[in-house]
């Protein structure tokens, strides 16, 4: 079957033998915490993903990115879940690298050649909280930077071997912006505490990661220049198009792996594949049209919000695909395997991520009469 052949053709040449491993494993044992999917993607050299091939990495394109991300999702929707994070934290490494004094180069290295995971305590959504307002706080106190809150969820709690987090740090000028720490999982005060309570995309690891009196060297804390108001800066802005681009693709990729199983069913020749199989194929070539601008086009607020459409049309056509394969697959599919609707929350879940359409709906307005781009 062609279905999905680009994207584990894909998988293959830039992590071989990851697809093959997790065919292996029943979805339920995928998917559960601990998940045999995370040592999978380590051992298959996943880490190195997105590190620039002059880091030792693969130096995947975000065409290439989006693709894997989706052949992950189809096998493994709590794994292509929780690399979103590490990915987008990685991408954000390499475009600092270009700026930076060489630690985030070398960073980048450790990542692939020791296949490090990095997990993401960027700021969360909340009601009425603007999502780039972080939720760890950051003191200097001498010639140290101290952090303290927590991040809740938080993916890959418990295998990172690196956290990156948004924090406040307060300026010269008495004006708290934007930065980015990086902190080795075995520093001394952070702890990991349960947190996910539902069994759907467990084994994404997403449990809270605490913060006590973590203490930094100031080399460790990328300053940005956002500041209250949330106009994304150009680091903001790369970082947002991974997220959105990466995190659409793995979850059109859970919702694939339900298509996937409505193609296969018996009798399933004979019928009229397009009410399940068109929405999902359309959202992912908005996907791959924006990860194709990402080569040669500016990585700027108009691209981003191309994402931020590519990314909601996803969710409505996730939606419209669920309910046409749970229907094609029928009653006795439902009872008798819990993978149809598993698969079909799974994807779902794409709407929950920030930022939700609703909060988005003014900015949007906004740039499209012209004003810089909030994200909400």
């Amino acid at each position: 079957m062609n279905f999905l052949h680009r994207e584990r053709a894909e998988l293959e040449a830039l992590m071989p033998g990851l697809d093959q491993a997790l065919a292996r494993h029943p979805l339920a044992e995928l998917e559960q915490a601990p998940s045999p999917a995370v040592a999978a993607f380590k051992a298959a050299g996943g880490p190195g993903l997105l590190v620039p091939a002059a880091n030792s990495g693969a130096g995947a394109s975000a065409l290439q990115a989006v693709r894997v991300q989706r052949a992950v999702g189809a096998r493994c929707p709590s794994l292509a879940v929780a690399t979103t994070m590490h990915h987008f934290s990685v991408a954000g490494l390499a475009a600092a690298a270009e700026y930076g004094d060489g630690l985030a180069g070398a960073l980048l290295e450790s990542v692939a050649k020791q296949r490090l995971l990095l997990a993401s305590a960027f700021a969360e959504g909340r009601p009425g909280r603007n999502i780039l307002t972080p939720h760890l706080t950051a003191e200097r106190r001498g010639d140290r930077i101290v952090l303290n809150g927590s991040k809740m969820p938080c993916s890959l709690s418990r295998s990172m071997d690196l956290l990156t987090a948004s924090v406040a740090l307060t300026g010269p000028d008495g004006v708290p912006r934007l930065a980015v720490a990086l902190i080795p999982a075995d520093t001394p005060g952070i702890t990991v505490h349960p947190f996910w309570g539902t069994p759907i995309l467990a084994g994404a690891e997403s449990d809270e990661v605490r913060l006590t009196d973590v203490e930094l060297d100031p080399s460790m804390v990328v300053a940005t220049e956002v500041t209250a108001d949330a106009v994304p800066d150009a680091l903001n802005v790369a970082g947002f198009l991974w997220f959105e681009l990466l995190l659409t693709a793995g979850y059109l990729g859970a919702a694939s792996a339900l298509v996937e199983r409505a193609l296969r069913r018996p009798g399933a020749a004979e019928d009229d594949p397009t009410p399940y199989l068109v929405p999902v194929e359309g959202a992912m070539l908005a996907v791959e049209a924006v990860a194709r601008a990402m080569a040669d086009e500016p990585w700027d607020e108009a691209l981003l919000v191309r994402a931020l459409t590519a990314r909601y049309a996803a969710q409505d056509a996730i939606a419209e695909s669920t309910r046409a394969c749970l229907a094609a697959l029928g009653g006795m599919s439902f009872v008798s395997s819990p993978d149809g609707s598993y698969l079909a929350s799974a994807a779902l879940a794409l709407t929950f991520h920030p930022p939700a359409r609703t909060r988005m709906a003014r900015p949007l307005r906004e740039h499209l009469d012209g004003r810089p781009l909030r994200i909400g």
